[in-house]
């Protein structure tokens, strides 16, 4: 499709295993993959995003696609996040990185973001969850408090729409089936944490820190509804952007989804290639001034 080669890999997080893909060079692009799906369901879009010049990183996330889960105590999307921020770490992404997280995805990449802002250039958030808000009747309630058989009168057609079946539901069975199989449990342990999420206030916080937020959501997504959208545009202060599709519709059409992250993609570059261009002549006095001392070392030795 784009003749990017994503890679698989595995490393040791937190003392645990933990399986990632990467592709393409560039500037940072983590992204966050979905409920119950893995890296592996995603690997034209990480090869869509590559192609724009980025180095994509799309970790399986704990309790998912082989990655060890989190232990009781930090079973949280705090604990999340700050397994991500040593994720980071172990597989040296040492600069901020563009976040991208889709569904229960985007919930980690929002807590990721406001715990750890200085790691995160721009947010990206594709039919996030964290929104915590649902039509019932004539009124909004909480999420939480949608019956679960509504969340599964939705899901098939969202996940993998008839008309999408034969691109989308090869890929989402991928990751799908073996996390049923190997992790039943931690599937259902996490779809109580994306139900529950109340993000609202960490994204007024990212609002006020300055940081780039987009937010996009599919039309006929039946699991995070309109009003959840709505609620993470104005906790962010952003317009959002619609785009006609189910929940999964960037794994339907991975070149339309880089399309739509072109805009943020390029502005999150030029920002990365103006902070090199300023920080290079300091680096260059820095390495004159130590080379003056090591030699002013040496003649005194």
């Amino acid at each position: 499709m784009t003749g990017i080669t994503v890679v698989d890999r595995r490393t040791f997080v937190q003392g645990r295993t933990a399986g990632y893909s990467v592709a393409g060079e560039g500037m940072p692009v983590v992204l966050l993959h979905g409920w119950a799906l893995a890296q592996h369901t995603y690997r034209d879009v990480i090869a869509t995003i590559a192609a724009q010049g980025c180095r994509v990183i799309a970790p399986s996330l704990p309790g998912f696609g082989g990655t060890a889960q989190l232990p009781g105590d930090a079973f949280s999307i705090h604990g999340y996040a700050q397994w991500l921020a040593d994720f980071l770490v172990a597989v040296d992404v040492d600069e901020p990185a563009v976040v991208v997280g889709h569904s229960f995805g985007g919930g980690v990449s929002i807590h990721f973001a406001h715990d750890h802002r200085d790691r995160v250039r721009s947010l990206v958030l594709v039919n996030s969850v964290g929104g915590s808000s649902w039509r019932s009747g004539g009124g909004l309630r909480s999420i939480s408090e949608r019956p679960l058989w509504d969340w599964g009168l939705h899901f098939p057609g969202d996940v993998w729409p008839i008309r999408q079946a034969t691109r989308v539901l090869p890929v989402v069975v991928e990751d799908l089936l073996p996390n049923l199989l190997r992790n039943p449990r931690a599937i259902v342990k996490v779809a109580g944490l994306a139900r529950r999420a109340d993000l609202r206030q960490e994204l007024e916080a990212l609002r006020d820190s300055g940081l780039s937020i987009s937010i996009i959501w599919g039309t006929r997504d039946g699991i995070i509804p309109r009003e959840s959208f709505e609620a993470l545009c104005i906790a962010s202060g952003v317009q959002g952007t619609v785009v006609e599709g189910s929940h999964s519709w960037l794994l339907a059409d991975p070149e339309h989804f880089g399309e739509v992250i072109t805009n943020d993609v390029r502005v999150a570059q030029a920002a990365r290639a103006l902070e090199q261009q300023v920080a290079a002549p300091k680096r260059k006095g820095l390495r004159r001034v130590q080379s003056l001392s090591s030699r002013r070392r040496t003649a005194e030795g």
